[in-house]
């Protein structure tokens, strides 16, 4: 289910200067992007903000704010398209519901197995101490 990214939760978009390499290029011109979402805007339903917020980790904000900066390209306009895309994966990926566990108990013969295979430990265990002559 392709998401759209509104517009209007976009809160800032601002571009600094990228490092690593690249040269004179990234020291004169300012192509990463970072791109503030107000996730609140977005209008997610709980399962899905509560995924968001594991997902995201550290670039989740206590104000409800998604940071996401691009680096990865040498022009402004790749970064941007990049960081767009990075963040609707986030939320296609916070929508994905996870299958509930079902709990499941060892059989009575897996119990009696794992019990004579400890016996059987304890036996070999047992038979390593000391020899005793009678």
């Amino acid at each position: 289910m392709p998401i759209d990214l509104p517009e209007d939760a976009i809160v800032e978009e601002k571009f600094l200067a990228a490092s690593g390499p690249g040269g004179q290029n990234v020291n004169k011109v300012a192509t990463a992007v970072q791109l503030r979402i107000d996730v609140f805007r977005l209008g997610l339903p709980p399962y899905a903000y509560a995924r968001l917020k594991e997902l995201a980790g550290s670039r989740m904000t206590s104000g409800g704010e998604l940071v996401v900066t691009a680096r990865r390209f040498r022009t402004q306009e790749a970064n941007r398209q990049d960081a767009r895309e990075r963040v609707t994966e986030l939320i296609e990926k916070a929508h994905e519901r996870q299958a509930r566990r079902v709990k499941t108990k060892p059989s009575k013969a897996a119990k009696a197995r794992r019990v004579d295979a400890k016996k059987g430990r304890s036996a070999i265990k047992a038979g390593r101490g000391r020899v005793q002559i009678d």
